[in-house]
């Protein structure tokens, strides 16, 4: 039973993070609160320099010795980021994806 339920929650993670990069496209137009009730509450609000404001999500990424995604062990990562710009009313005007070695209480908006 403990193993079943483990499978689940382990596969509602991977499918949560693959719509949240695939899909950031169609939020464009759509509210801020509507984002932030399907993907969850952001890591780290900034100032989008036009009175609205960027939500950041992240992810780390481990890379094994091959410089293979999936494995925690020792070896390089980075952070994998969506920037997402709200205007001052609200809607989902941008977005943005890259990917940085800084972690998010670190990163530096380029306007």
């Amino acid at each position: 039973m403990k193993r079943k339920l483990l499978l689940m929650t382990l596969l509602i993670a991977i499918v949560s993070c693959a719509d949240m990069k695939n899909t950031s496209e169609n939020w464009v137009g759509k509210t801020k609160n509507s984002l932030i009730k399907n993907w969850g509450p952001p890591v780290r609000y900034m100032d989008d320099g036009k009175k609205g404001e960027v939500l950041v999500y992240a992810q780390q990424i481990y890379a094994n010795s091959g410089n293979v995604e999936g494995s925690r062990i020792a070896g390089p990562n980075y952070w994998s980021y969506s920037y997402v710009y709200v205007d001052k009313d609200g809607k989902i005007y941008s977005y943005k994806n890259e990917k940085q070695k800084s972690p998010p209480q670190q990163i530096v908006l380029n306007k």
